[in-house]
């Protein structure tokens, strides 16, 4: 890895802890009140004494920006650990069962594999409804699939390897060498794919909640801010304009720490 490859992944990784600090201490970081309104201090520009400028109705976007990571990276994480989980037990299941249950489960799931993870999301609340418990759903089913497909390719291919094998051969019960074998190598795979694909989740949470699908106001969550933006874009950029970097961030650097995550993965499997 080179230096500035190693700079960017440093970069990256802090964005992540600011992100995560965030989420999780928001009063620390923010200056104001993110549901206080002040109809006398609606749409001012970014200053000293609101850094990110104010909404509609005189909303601190600043602090709504620094309490939205916690919900827009929280159903992220919520449907990524979830999806990861579920694909997990999926997949081995599959990996693991006779032909015919490998094959039912595998051509359930391409059908979902067939279409984008966003129209499946779309699908899903359109059938529990809109709210935030219902994204976190619907995001975990769209990607869903990704994660049981590799989980049923890591299972198969662990199971016949030789240090299995042997273990086999040793008298190890087939469900205590899955355990301690199998598991730990498909859970790694699956770890790193998750990293890459908290993004995606965050981006499509996101994307819900700017159709008006997710929380409501004035719940401060980045995807309903640019929403409620979107119509006062050429005089008030900053509503829309500084979620969407806080989207774009994030997103980009946890895409990076997961390539890099995936590369040296690869790199020590051969």
């Amino acid at each position: 890895m080179s230096r500035a490859q190693r700079g960017l992944l440093w970069a990256a990784v802090g964005v992540l802890c600011l992100i995560a600090f965030a989420a999780a201490f928001p009063g620390v970081l923010a200056t104001h009140d993110p549901v206080l309104t002040d109809v006398r201090g609606a749409l001012l520009p970014p200053s000293a004494d609101h850094l990110f400028g104010t909404d509609q109705s005189g909303r601190d976007v600043y602090s709504r920006v620094v309490f939205g990571a916690a919900r827009s990276v929280g159903i992220g994480l919520l449907a990524t650990a979830i999806a990861l989980v579920a694909g997990l037990a999926i997949g081995a299941v599959a990996g693991l069962a006779p032909r015919w249950v490998d094959v039912s489960l595998m051509r359930v799931n391409d059908v979902l594999m067939a279409f984008p993870e966003f129209l499946v999301a779309l699908v899903v609340i359109a059938v529990l409804g809109p709210g935030p418990v219902n994204v976190a759903i619907a995001v975990t089913l769209a990607a869903g699939p990704v994660y049981i497909r590799l989980a049923r390719v890591q299972t198969r291919t662990l199971r016949v390897a030789e240090h299995v094998e042997a273990a086999r051969i040793l008298g190890v019960p087939r469900l205590v060498a899955f355990w301690r074998h199998v598991l730990p190598g498909v859970l790694g795979s699956l770890s790193v794919l998750a990293t890459i694909g908290i993004g995606s989740s965050i981006l499509a949470a996101s994307g819900l909640s700017f159709l008006g699908l997710g929380p409501a106001e004035p719940t401060p969550e980045w995807g309903l801010m640019l929403a409620g933006g979107r119509n006062v874009l050429g005089q008030a950029w900053w509503i829309s304009v500084f979620p969407g970097i806080a989207i774009t961030v994030t997103v980009v650097a946890a895409t990076i720490v997961g390539r890099v995550l995936r590369a040296r993965a690869e790199g020590s499997g051969r």
